[in-house]
């Protein structure tokens, strides 16, 4: 059964989506500073983005104070499932196996991640028997 449709993000708007998790809640002007820091951005950019965003409920402003403030609705844990979910059932026919085996493949991983995925791997396994 197909998930219900939800409005995903542009990769402009996932950077500013980034900004807003890693700061919190942020003004237009805040969140175009720090997208500044990484490559040359125009604020109407920013604010024009940031407005559609609000539209697609990806991001809520608050316009009791001035200048408005701007939230992420949906945390960033949140909008990794819903984004990898999008992707397993477009790209992987929904199997999780081939999605890690291609991504395992693609990218080599730490010893940390190794070992976190085989802890993953021994709770799934307790979970199944």
């Amino acid at each position: 059964m197909a998930r219900p449709e939800k409005k995903r993000p542009t990769d402009g708007e996932l950077e500013i989506l980034s900004v807003l998790w890693e700061r919190g809640p942020s003004t237009v002007r805040e969140v175009f500073r720090m997208l500044n820091e990484a490559r040359e951005t125009g604020y109407t950019t920013v604010l024009k983005l940031m407005q559609i965003m609000t539209e697609k409920g990806l991001v809520t402003r608050d316009t009791a104070v001035r200048p408005q403030v701007y939230r992420a609705v949906r945390t960033r844990r949140q909008m990794q499932k819903q984004l990898l979910g999008d992707l397993l059932d477009k790209a992987f026919a929904g199997s999780p196996g081939s999605l890690v085996m291609q991504a395992l493949s693609t990218r080599k991983a730490s010893p940390q991640e190794l070992q976190q995925i085989r802890e993953l791997l021994d709770h799934l396994e307790g979970d199944v028997q």
